[in-house]
């Protein structure tokens, strides 16, 4: 196992992406009565999240990690708020970032945020075209757990980055 663990980290952090031939993230929506908010944790690779940072002028921020820029995180914010915006009773919404921290693995990160302030959800709409500025096949899962434990299942693409959904 750490043998595994040590040639991944090697693999990963010298700059090879064999690790997922398929460029997939994947997120759960959560409307939580209780709190009045829709809360959004997202699973994305760290290197494909590298990239499209660098595309836009940051470079090197070794995301979750000793060796983390201290502007790293204002950047994944930035980028974040481009990519992954919801509506709300037709309302644009912005976002709390909660934090990120990364998977167990250590080839992705988890990313957590909070849409505050949703009473009596109505009309949501996702958009989310995360990393499709990286890879032309990026393909984006999301998961909604929305009011009365209604379930929504998504999945987002190039040319297909919104939905809605209706309560």
């Amino acid at each position: 196992m750490f043998l595994q663990l040590l040639i991944s980290t090697f693999l990963f952090f010298s700059g090879n992406s064999i690790f997922h031939e398929f460029h997939v993230s994947k997120c759960q929506v959560e409307y939580s009565e209780a709190d009045k908010a829709i809360q959004v944790t997202m699973h994305i690779y760290i290197d494909d999240l590298e990239e499209a940072l660098r595309k836009r002028g940051a470079d090197k921020l070794f995301l979750c990690t000793e060796r983390e820029d201290g502007r790293a995180e204002e950047y994944l914010v930035a980028y974040l708020r481009d990519r992954f915006n919801i509506e709300v009773n037709h309302n644009e919404m912005d976002f709390n970032f909660i934090g990120k921290e990364p998977s167990e693995d250590l080839l992705a990160t988890w990313c957590y945020l909070e849409f505050s302030n949703v009473d009596n959800l109505k009309n949501l709409v996702i958009e989310n075209d995360v990393l499709m500025d990286v890879h032309a096949d990026q393909k984006n899962i999301i998961s909604v757990m929305a009011p009365g434990n209604q379930q929504g299942y998504f999945l987002f693409e190039k040319g297909k980055s919104i939905e809605v959904m209706e309560f």
